[in-house]
């Protein structure tokens, strides 16, 4: 360790908070700092480190090599300390800080935001930021707390618990139906007009299950591609095509008769909902 190293905790918290605001005013700003000190407090832990920490140019500020590697060594432990310290000082249930937390658009609406309305409340010094993206958020760079997710998780490298599972349905409009007929069989989609989510990994392909244990698989053609839940929903309910949803966004328009669920007779697999922390770093209590 560079001499001098081990004396500088302040500097580490700053360098932390730095990498996950993604900038220099970014962190001066959620700091209560001037972003000349900021920047002040990493120079003097990059010249004790013998290292550069940070790349920058006029427009971003990226981890190097080094970078990356303290971060996910350092936020851990400074996480851990965080919380000891608030258990500490306030009780195991007092939260504060700010909790950042990201979730697809339409689940944001319907289901995460509500919930974080309780939660904060019972929280008063906790702040939370929401973030509603259809995309998937590179947790580590975006300073993201927590994600909840949709569907089957990709990233192994990721932890993550399952909350639960929800239905996917098969919809189309009245409309579009009026115009194209209803389909009596899986077989039969390859034929319609499909609306593709390209933020699924086979957003063309689709395995159904049969009432008497049979299956059926089918590849359809994509007239419209889209990566936003929501922007599919919207194509849906004007007569774009047919598409899967899943059961938490659709319920309302089957309700109200906006959209008709399409072969009830079979069922498609299910879909998870999970919670997700970014990788290597101790989940803050708020997130927890």
């Amino acid at each position: 360790m560079a001499r001098g190293v081990e004396g500088n905790l302040e500097g580490l918290q700053i360098f932390v908070a730095v990498a996950e605001a993604g900038g220099f005013t970014a962190a001066a700003e959620r700091l209560g700092m001037t972003k000349a000190n900021v920047s002040l407090q990493v120079g003097r832990l990059e010249a004790q480190l013998g290292a550069t920490l940070f790349t920058r140019t006029t427009r971003r500020v990226k981890l190097t090599e080094a970078g990356q590697a303290l971060y996910l060594d350092a936020q851990p432990a400074l996480a851990a300390l965080r919380d000891a310290l608030l258990q500490a000082g306030h009780g195991a249930a007092a939260l504060s800080g700010t909790l950042r937390l990201t979730a697809p658009v339409s689940h944001m609406a319907e289901s995460v935001a509500p919930a974080a309305t309780q939660f904060i409340r019972q929280h008063p010094g906790l702040q939370l930021e929401l973030h509603a993206i259809d995309r998937m958020v590179d947790l580590v760079a975006e300073g993201m707390d927590l994600a909840i997710r949709l569907g089957t998780l990709r990233d192994s490298s990721l932890r993550a618990l399952k909350l639960g599972e929800f239905a996917q349905q098969l919809v189309a409009s009245p409309a579009y139906l009026r115009e194209r007929g209803m389909p009596g069989h899986p077989g039969e989609l390859a034929g319609h007009d499909w609306v593709a989510l390209t933020l699924l990994k086979t957003p063309l392909t689709w395995r159904f299950a049969g009432g008497g244990g049979e299956e059926e698989t089918v590849r359809m053609r994509a007239r419209i591609k889209v990566d936003s839940a929501a922007s599919l929903r919207s194509l849906l309910l004007v007569g774009a095509g047919m598409s899967v949803l899943d059961s938490f966004s659709v319920q309302e328009d089957l309700r109200q008769g906006r959209l008709v669920h399409l072969l009830p007779q079979w069922t498609l697999p299910k879909g998870g909902v999970y919670a997700v922390f970014p990788p290597g770093r101790h989940a803050p209590a708020a997130a927890r």
